[in-house]
């Protein structure tokens, strides 16, 4: 690794990630509409830690949309009445650290030390 990735991060997955966003941007109408939607989603409530957790995710998504367009498969058919529920479960399956996790150690923490059951 480069010490420049050290600061932002691998390039591979930079370009792996980008690759992906451009094959689903690149994805027929409604596919596209579906795919880029749950990325955004995915951005603000996946909030993953673990880059190749991330690129795999994304990569996944692609894939998914893909082979729905290639079908002919309706988009209710992928992600059924509920989205969130699907987007949900469907990035729930990439079990990488999430930014969550450190808020609920310190709040874990922070109760523990108010509550006099850890270290002074």
């Amino acid at each position: 690794m480069a010490w420049f990735e050290k600061l932002t991060g691998s390039l591979a997955e930079k370009k792996q990630y980008k690759a992906d966003v451009r094959r689903m941007a690149a994805l027929p109408a409604p596919y596209m509409e579906a795919a880029m939607a749950m990325h955004r989603y995915f951005m603000y409530y996946g909030g993953l830690t673990d880059g190749d957790e991330m690129i795999t995710m994304i990569g996944d998504l692609a894939d998914l949309w893909e082979r729905a367009a290639a079908d002919g498969t309706p988009v209710r058919d992928i992600v059924g009445a509920d989205p969130v529920e699907f987007a949900e479960a469907f990035a729930e399956a990439y079990t990488g650290r999430r930014w969550i996790d450190k808020e609920r150690a310190r709040l874990i923490k922070a109760i523990d030390h108010a509550a006099g059951d850890g270290p002074s």
